[in-house]
């Protein structure tokens, strides 16, 4: 891959693509499905959480907090109220361990981030979430120090995107975007005429799936692969 030559800004998302952490959401979600077994089927229980947690988006945001809240409620409603008290108290503490995991970088991610430091481009980091977890992430992940801005964002939309572009003082044709997510990390980007690098995860969010047929973009299996493209 040649990355054009009017890049200014390379820009990382950082769940499941600097690190591990969609994993630990379906162990969650596994362990609460055994949890409902009493009380409904595997597909009714996980299609009832993909509904709760979208209609809840709009309140909640994204992130571990979120989760949780939403598995709880769906627990509640599925069971009539009879959920167990110390299920609920479980799928808290659960929570709070996704919260207290240690940070697994993924393969590829510091050497690309120590080439690319080496280089004259202004290295960001574009996330959405819970600006506390996330910020708590990137420090205990040892590459803060590797990004000239850090913009976390409620979601990943164009109106986002516009808004870290304005913020960083640049154009959409010197954005480079890398990231996981066909929906939040690519698509939104080629749409103001950026430029994306896909970089799949083995586990995606339901949410986060969708179809495209868009050329305008690379796509690498790991970031080790894509740093051997580039450097």
């Amino acid at each position: 891959m040649h990355i054009p030559e009017q890049i200014k800004v390379v820009a990382f998302d950082a769940d499941d693509t600097l690190w591990v952490n969609e994993t630990r959401f379906r162990d969650l979600e596994m362990e609460f499905v055994r949890m409902m077994t009493d009380f409904v089927d595997e597909k009714t229980c996980r299609n009832a959480l993909f509904q709760t947690e979208i209609e809840n988006m709009e309140f909640y945001g994204y992130g571990v907090k979120p989760f949780v809240l939403s598995v709880i409620e769906t627990g509640i409603q599925l069971s009539n109220g009879q959920i167990p008290q110390q299920n609920i108290a479980k799928l808290i503490a659960l929570g709070k361990d996704i919260l207290n995991a240690p940070i697994e970088l993924l393969p590829g991610a510091q050497e690309t981030l120590n080439y690319l430091q080496t280089t004259d481009y202004r290295l960001v980091l574009a996330t959405k979430g819970d600006a506390l977890d996330q910020e708590r992430k990137l420090r205990a992940s040892g590459l803060e120090h590797y990004f000239d801005h850090v913009e976390v964002m409620s979601d990943k939309q164009l109106a986002n995107y516009e808004l870290l572009l304005r913020k960083l003082a640049i154009t959409p044709e010197e954005f480079l975007m890398i990231g996981n997510s066909v929906k939040s990390d690519v698509l939104p980007v080629i749409a103001l005429n950026g430029q994306a690098v896909h970089i799949p995860f083995h586990t995606t969010w339901e949410y986060e799936q969708v179809s495209h047929e868009h050329e305008e973009f690379h796509e690498f299996e790991s970031l080790s692969e894509l740093l051997n493209s580039i450097s």
